[in-house]
């Protein structure tokens, strides 16, 4: 199975998204104290999972590409991943909340959980089957202990 878009990609697109809707619809925005603040604290999060998977990954030698998940040498289930499957995506999806709050834009209740569902239908679910067959039984049980997104 060949992965097609690449999530950083995906979360240009959301973030593109959200940004054009709260300048084509200024009626739908909102404005709250310290939300600015809330937004970058929301980025700089985003980036911690992000990291933290990037240095699990470099350190047991495995791929960080999200397109090529056949090539993993190596299942990680340690650091951040003891915590969520997927903190490179979770990581993300705290980018496009910081981005949604700086943009101010009503729009992100859906485009949001849009991104969750394509991210997890069109990018994490192709690769769970692919680590499936790579990894077998010691990838099915650390499916049952730790969950997808957190």
């Amino acid at each position: 199975m060949k992965l097609k878009v690449p999530p950083p990609l995906i979360l240009i697109v959301a973030v593109t998204f959200t940004y054009a809707a709260a300048s084509w619809f200024p009626g739908l925005t909102f404005d709250f104290p310290g939300q600015f603040v809330l937004a970058a604290i929301l980025f700089f999060l985003g980036l911690v999972p992000d990291i933290l998977a990037l240095l699990t990954f470099v350190r047991r030698k495995t791929t960080v590409n999200p397109m090529a998940p056949q090539e993993t040498s190596a299942l990680v289930t340690d650091g951040i991943y003891r915590i969520s499957r997927n903190p490179m995506y979770l990581g993300l999806l705290f980018l496009l909340i910081a981005a949604s709050l700086y943009f101010s834009s009503f729009m992100s209740i859906l485009i949001i959980p849009a991104f969750v569902a394509y991210l997890t239908e069109f990018q994490i679910k192709p690769e769970e089957e692919i680590l499936k067959q790579k990894f077998g039984e010691p990838y099915e049980n650390y499916l049952r202990k730790v969950r997808r997104w957190v």
